[in-house]
């Protein structure tokens, strides 16, 4: 993959990638579950009602304006001048394939760190509605939640961007695929229905991933966990909310 020389079309390249894969993955869930499952499987939905079509709206505006924002920021990562001294590289060469794969591993824990701890910060009484509140307007959240932050918190969610290419060598590639894994994660995780299967949370691997019913508890009760991926931060400092385990069945039960 080449990188463009010049920075609008840099700013270009990144953002169209950016709002191609979320109408894609957002959207394409948005197709099954909002609008042909809607009637038939309105049973097994997390919260019963839906959201209004104003709040879509909302929810697809402040997230094409993330990607502006996360563009910007791929601008200046991406520039030039700045590219020689971030750790992107590539050639797969360089690393080798087992670095290559285990990078895109590396991304998502350092991201699920960044996040638990950013995120659980703007939920402090002073930052929060300069930071989080419009992502908190979706109290029942769709696919389209996923990416809608008000400019103040794209900022900070950009800031994992910068973090992966100065501390941590990765090939381009690599940092495509975790962006696609995290965008398909963070779109189930506001989607509204629990795809998991029934005591999942007790597995042995499920008991430490986080489900699409830990975050829209997140989203309804505006406290408790915080994590992204993950449930093993929410765990250890004590912030999962004492009834998830509870809620997770009920929902997985309806099935």
């Amino acid at each position: 993959m080449e990188i463009p020389k010049d920075l609008f079309s840099i700013f270009k390249y990144i953002f169209s990638a950016n709002l191609i894969r979320y109408l894609i993955i957002a959207g394409l869930a948005f197709l099954v579950f909002y609008v042909i499952l809607k009637t038939r499987n309105r049973r097994i939905k997390i919260q019963s009602k839906f959201p209004k079509v104003s709040d879509y709206q909302r929810e697809i505006l402040y997230s094409v304006l993330t990607f502006v924002i996360f563009s910007l920021v791929g601008v200046a990562i991406y520039n030039p001048s700045v590219l020689p001294y971030t750790q992107i590289y590539f050639k797969i060469s360089d690393f080798g394939w087992p670095y290559f794969l285990f990078s895109i591993f590396l991304m998502i824990l350092l991201h699920d760190t960044y996040f638990y701890w950013t995120h659980r910060l703007m939920h402090d009484p002073k930052l929060f509605k300069s930071f989080h509140f419009v992502h908190h307007q979706s109290t029942n959240p769709s696919p389209w939640a996923s990416f809608a932050f008000q400019p103040t918190e794209a900022v900070v969610e950009a800031g994992i961007f910068v973090l992966i290419s100065f501390i941590i060598p990765s090939h381009i590639y690599a940092t495509v695929i975790f962006l696609l894994f995290m965008t398909i994660y963070n779109v189930y995780g506001h989607l509204g229905w629990e795809l998991y299967p029934k005591n999942f949370n007790k597995h042995w691997l499920g008991k430490y991933m986080n489900t699409s019913t830990n975050h829209n508890m997140h989203h309804q009760y505006f406290n408790g966990n915080y994590g992204l991926y993950f449930t093993f931060w929410d765990d250890l400092m004590g912030t999962t909310n004492k009834n998830y385990h509870e809620r997770f069945d009920e929902v997985t039960g309806k099935k």
